[in-house]
């Protein structure tokens, strides 16, 4: 796309062009580990004063303390892995942005980590079985269309051990319907996760009420050539309700609810919650 035709693209669909910004292009993924590491800010990994918090709830909570193989689907740069592993557990990180898990397995070999990362895209990857405990954290559930998100939390129970736990940290369904209907904003950058060279970031978010999802579209325009890069992520809406089915409807029992990972009963981050899900 030109800057001619940037003004004549059409709107964005839900889904229509895989629902994600490309983080698995070797590019795209340099780029995004800069910003996973960035404690300014939340966007890409939480500040790790957060993720230690996380971590000890997750550890003496949801394991009770006792050394467990956990699979962490969407791992990024393995920051809960690792801090799992030093904990005595043996990890599994998953993840298909090329640089997150080279940065991940560099540290495991620094540290003599117990941990295995995997580059594979999570709708299809192979879980593997026996894990006492699977993380699927940080909304990214809700970054997959419902049928795949469906066959993930399903493959995710076939990796647990008969009483092994899922923790599934989700956005609620009012911080997604916000996301679609934010006003058009725009950015000028040297660089940023959308490009090395200095840009013009132009955004347009738009809430789906058939598909129950939101949308953002980002016109990156180069100001050295003019060109445009398009890029469109997805974001699906779910009730209360409608998670706590599709964990049932997966195969999971016990299904309990928490407000944030450290269990406290404000919210750490206000539009993410958490289920706990047992196995059957």
């Amino acid at each position: 796309m030109n800057l001619a035709e940037l003004g004549d693209r059409q709107r964005a669909v839900p889904w229509a062009e895989g629902g994600k910004i490309p983080w698995h292009d070797p590019a795209f993924s340099k780029r995004m580990l800069r910003e996973h590491f960035s404690q300014e800010h939340d966007r890409a990994s939480r500040r790790f004063e957060l993720i230690d918090r996380h971590v000890a709830w997750i550890h003496d909570t949801v394991l009770g303390a006792t050394k467990a193989r956990v699979l962490d689907l969407g791992c990024g740069p393995g920051f809960y892995t690792a801090r799992l592993a030093r904990l005595g557990h043996t990890c599994v990180g998953i993840d298909f942005s090329p640089a997150s898990i080279a940065h991940a397995r560099s540290e495991v070999e620094g540290e003599a980590l117990t941990c295995e990362y995997r580059l594979e895209d999570l709708r299809k990857a192979d879980f593997g079985s026996g894990f006492d405990m699977a993380l699927l954290i940080f909304g990214e559930f809700n970054t997959f269309p419902p049928s795949d998100a469906q066959a993930i939390l399903a493959r995710a129970l076939g990796a647990l051990s008969p009483s092994g736990v899922l923790v599934l940290e989700v956005h609620s369904e009012e911080l997604v319907r916000s996301i679609g209907t934010q006003a058009p904003t725009w950015f000028t950058a040297r660089e940023s996760v959308f490009s090395d060279e200095s840009h013009l970031c132009l955004k347009e978010s738009a809430w789906h009420s058939e598909a129950r999802a939101a949308t953002d579209q980002y016109s990156v325009l180069s100001l050295q050539s003019a060109e445009v890069a398009n890029y469109v992520s997805t974001t699906q809406a779910y009730s209360n309700a409608e998670y706590t089915a599709l964990l049932h409807d997966a195969g999971f029992a016990a299904v309990n609810h928490h407000k944030s990972l450290t269990g406290d009963p404000v919210r750490d981050d206000q539009d993410l919650f958490v289920f706990v899900a047992r196995a059957k």
